[in-house]
């Protein structure tokens, strides 16, 4: 039997998450990413949880609570990932269901959460597994 567990990761915590989040934010080297976790936590209220499968960290979902006039109190997942070598063994719907009892706890009455176009499985898992609505697209502009 597993003995599958979630941890708060705190910022000193967020290194040993680095070789699971590297994997989807490749874009990312570790001292760019630990710069990025510290300033979100500061300044964004940003929270990050851990699922811990024995002693290895399998899966991580990093998460925003905001007030948005489009939205009212919501939660933002701005990471979901588990380990390559992990997938397929629910431990993303584990979290976001995890996430989705924390919104509630703490009087969110949403998650919105954006994936790239390209991932395909990762919508059908929100859509078609955790029951999520495609209602928007999102835009970016770098400058």
């Amino acid at each position: 039997m597993e003995d599958i567990f979630i941890v708060e990761l705190t910022e000193e915590d967020a290194v040993s998450a680095y070789p699971v989040v590297k994997q989807l934010r490749d874009h990312l080297d570790e001292e760019s990413y630990l710069e990025l976790v510290k300033e979100a936590m500061a300044n964004e209220g940003y929270r990050m949880f851990g699922l811990v499968n024995g002693d290895l960290l399998v899966s991580v979902i990093g998460l925003m609570p905001m007030t948005t006039l489009y939205d009212g109190r919501a939660i933002w997942v701005s990471d979901l990932v588990t380990a390559e070598m992990q997938r397929s063994k629910g431990y993303g719907g584990i979290l976001l269901e995890f996430a989705e009892e924390w919104a509630r706890d703490h009087g969110y009455g949403k998650i919105t959460l954006s994936s790239g176009l390209q991932r395909e499985d990762a919508h059908r898992f929100y859509e078609e597994k955790m029951n999520y609505s495609k209602k928007s697209y999102v835009f970016k502009k770098t400058f």
